[in-house]
C-alpha cells in the first residue's frame, strides 16, 4: 500500500470478490455501523463486500461551505414526510439529513460521544406503559455495552475520556458564555466528549477550531469511517468497497436463509452478489425499506416482518434549537461545532411532567443553516430573519437532545404508486409528536430563557425541530420475536443470517446522540459474527 494523504491510500491489495462468492458478508452501508462492522470483521479474517449507494469522497471534496456541503453531501432522492409533525409542511421531501457516500452519515456528524444512561435502555422497566407510546425494554443492559463502549471510544478517539486519556477540546467563547450562565443557574455544564483529536492520535491531526464540523472535517480530525475504519479494512485485503451500488433487494432461500443481494452499480447494471451473512446498515428509513421491499411469498410483509414491527417505531430526537443574541459579540462561529453540554435534565424525573429526559448541546449554526431553520415556514424572508443575521455575531445558540418516545405508528412504509430513479417505491416517513414529546420540548424553551437572560440576553428566537440527522428504531431489538425484529446481537429472528448494523436496532433513543452506541453495538455485534462463521454456525 503506498499512502497518499489521510484517507487517500492507493491500495495495492485491493480486494476483488466474484458475484458468485457465498462465503462473503455483504454489508449494506458503510457509515457508523457498517463501516465499523467491515473493518472489526477484516481484522479478525472474515471476508466482506461493502455496498454503498453513495460515491466515494476524498478530504479533498471537504469544503467548508454548509450549503455546497449539503448538496453535496446528503441523500436527497425524494422522501415523503407525512403526520402531524411541522415537516409534513415544511420539510415536505427532507424530513431527515443523512449522507450518501462512503462513510455516511458519519462525515457530517458533530462528534458528539455521550453513552446511552443504565435506565434508557429500561424504559418500560422504568416508566411503565405510557399511553400512545410503543416503550419496550432493550434485550441488553448498561452493563452488558460498557465494555464495548469503552472499546468505541478508543477507536473513535474520544476527548475527556479513560480510553483515550486525550483532554478536552479548547474553550472557546461559545463555551464560557454557557459555562458562566450554567454556574448562574445551578445547571450542570461539562465539555462535551467529542470523537475529535485534541492532540495528533491515530495517523490523524489534532482539531484546529475550524468550525465546520457538520461539513465534514477536512483536515480529518474527526472520526469518520470514511478514512478510518474504511481504508483500514480494505487495507487487510479482506474487504472490497464498491460504491454506487443501490441496493434493491435481499434474496433468499426456501429454508427463509438470505442468499444474496440484488443491486445496481455505477453503470445502471443490476447485479446479484451472493452472501454467507447479509448486514443492513443503511439508516433507519433505508434498511426498514430494503426489508419491505424484500417481501416474497415467504414473507409477504417483508422481510424478517413476522412481527409486523419493520418500520414502526421511528424516533428521532425531541429536538428544537434555542438562540440568544446578546449586547456583545460571542462569535459563536469559531470553535468546534458542539463544544459544550448542559446535562441537568438528563435524567428521568416524571414530576416535571414528562418521562425521560434531554440534553442541551451548545451548537454553532452557520448564517445559511440559520436563515433556514430560524423561521423554516419562509426559509431567509421576513424581518426576524433578516435582524437575527443582523446580529449574528452576538448570537449563541444550545439544540435540545430530548428522548423521543417510541410509538408504533410513527413509521416507515411504502409510496403504493411513486417510484424512485431505480424503481422502487419512494419511503414515507409518518411522525406525529406523543404529547411527551411536546411537553418536554417547552420545558427546555423555558430552561434556555432562564440560562440566557441570566447572562443578559436581549432576545430569544425559539426554533422548531430540525429535518431528523438523529434516526433511530424501525427495526428494533426484542427478547420475544413477537416484539420486534432482531435480537440482542442485531440478529434477524426471522432469518438466522441477517443483521441488523446501524441505529434502526434500537428500542429507545434516549437523551444522547446515538453515534457512540451504533458503533459499540458494531464492534459486539462483528465479534459475534465472526464467532459464528469461525465455528460454523452460520
Amino acid at each position: 500500500m503506498v499512502s497518499n494523504k489521510l484517507g487517500e491510500e492507493i491500495m495495492t491489495n485491493v480486494a476483488k470478490f466474484d458475484l458468485d462468492d457465498n462465503d462473503v458478508v455483504v454489508i449494506i452501508g458503510s457509515g457508523a455501523g457498517g463501516g465499523t462492522v467491515a473493518n472489526e470483521l477484516a481484522q479478525k479474517g472474515v471476508r466482506s463486500v461493502v455496498l454503498e449507494a453513495g460515491k466515494r469522497f476524498t478530504l479533498e471534496d471537504i469544503k467548508n461551505s454548509e450549503w455546497e456541503m449539503f448538496m453535496k453531501l446528503s441523500w436527497l432522492d425524494k422522501r415523503i414526510s407525512a403526520g402531524g409533525w411541522h415537516h409534513s409542511k415544511n420539510h415536505a421531501n427532507l424530513p431527515a439529513w443523512i449522507c450518501k457516500g462512503v462513510g455516511g452519515s458519519s462525515i457530517h456528524w458533530a462528534g458528539v460521544s455521550l453513552r446511552f444512561k443504565p435506565h434508557e435502555f429500561k424504559m418500560k422497566s422504568t416508566n411503565g406503559e405510557i399511553p400512545g407510546a410503543n416503550v419496550a425494554d432493550w434485550p441488553i443492559t448498561y452493563d452488558e455495552l460498557a465494555p464495548y463502549y469503552d472499546k468505541a471510544e478508543d477507536k473513535m478517539g474520544v476527548t475527556g475520556t479513560k480510553a483515550t486519556g486525550m483532554p478536552d477540546l479548547p474553550e472557546n467563547s461559545h463555551t464560557k458564555l454557557h459555562r458562566i450562565a450554567a454556574e448562574r443557574t445551578g445547571m450542570t455544564f461539562s465539555n462535551a466528549p467529542m470523537a475529535i483529536n485534541s492532540v495528533e492520535r491515530d495517523g490523524r491531526p489534532a482539531c484546529q477550531q475550524i468550525g465546520f464540523c457538520m461539513q465534514g472535517c477536512k483536515i480529518g480530525a474527526k472520526w469518520s469511517t470514511m478514512y478510518t475504519e474504511v481504508p483500514k479494512a480494505e487495507a487487510t485485503g479482506l474487504c472490497e468497497i464498491r460504491p454506487n451500488s443501490m441496493v434493491l433487494k435481499i434474496e433468499h432461500d426456501d429454508d427463509g436463509r438470505a442468499t444474496g443481494v440484488y443491486y445496481v452499480d455505477e453503470n445502471g447494471v443490476k447485479k446479484l452478489q451472493k452472501a454467507r451473512i447479509v448486514c443492513v446498515a443503511g439508516n433507519s428509513i433505508e434498511s426498514p425499506r430494503l426489508l419491505l421491499n424484500s417481501a416474497s411469498k415467504k414473507f409477504p410483509d417483508g422481510l424478517a416482518n413476522s412481527s409486523g414491527q419493520v418500520g414502526r417505531n421511528y424516533m428521532g430526537h425531541v429536538t428544537g434549537g434555542v438562540y440568544g443574541v446578546f449586547p456583545k459579540p460571542v462569535n459563536m462561529h469559531r470553535g468546534t461545532s458542539v463544544p459544550s453540554i448542559i446535562t441537568s435534565e438528563q435524567l428521568n424525573k416524571p414530576d416535571r411532567g414528562f418521562v425521560a429526559g434531554y440534553t442541551l448541546e451548545v451548537l454553532t449554526l452557520g448564517l445559511g443553516f440559520l436563515s433556514a431553520f430560524l423561521k423554516p415556514g419562509s426559509s431567509g424572508w421576513g424581518r426576524e430573519v433578516s435582524e437575527a443575521l443582523e446580529n449574528y455575531k452576538n448570537m449563541a445558540g444550545v439544540w435540545i437532545c430530548g428522548e423521543d418516545l417510541a410509538v408504533a405508528s410513527n413509521r416507515i412504509t411504502l409510496h403504493p404508486t411513486e417510484k424512485d430513479q431505480h424503481g422502487l417505491p419512494v419511503p414515507v416517513i409518518t411522525k406525529t409528536d406523543h404529547n411527551n414529546d411536546l411537553v418536554m420540548r417547552n420545558h427546555a424553551y423555558a430552561q434556555m430563557a432562564k440560562l440566557y437572560k441570566s447572562v443578559g440576553a436581549v432576545k430569544l428566537h425559539n426554533l422548531p425541530a430540525y429535518p431528523n440527522s438523529h434516526n433511530m428504531g424501525t427495526n428494533r431489538m426484542s427478547e420475544k420475536p413477537s416484539d420486534g425484529v432482531v435480537n440482542k446481537w442485531g440478529q434477524s429472528h426471522d432469518v438466522p443470517n441477517l443483521f441488523i448494523s446501524d441505529g434502526s436496532q434500537f428500542v429507545s433513543s434516549a437523551a444522547v446522540n446515538p453515534t457512540l452506541t451504533i458503533v459499540a453495538l458494531a464492534i459486539r455485534q462483528a465479534e459475534h459474527i465472526a464467532k459464528l462463521v469461525k465455528t460454523n454456525v452460520l
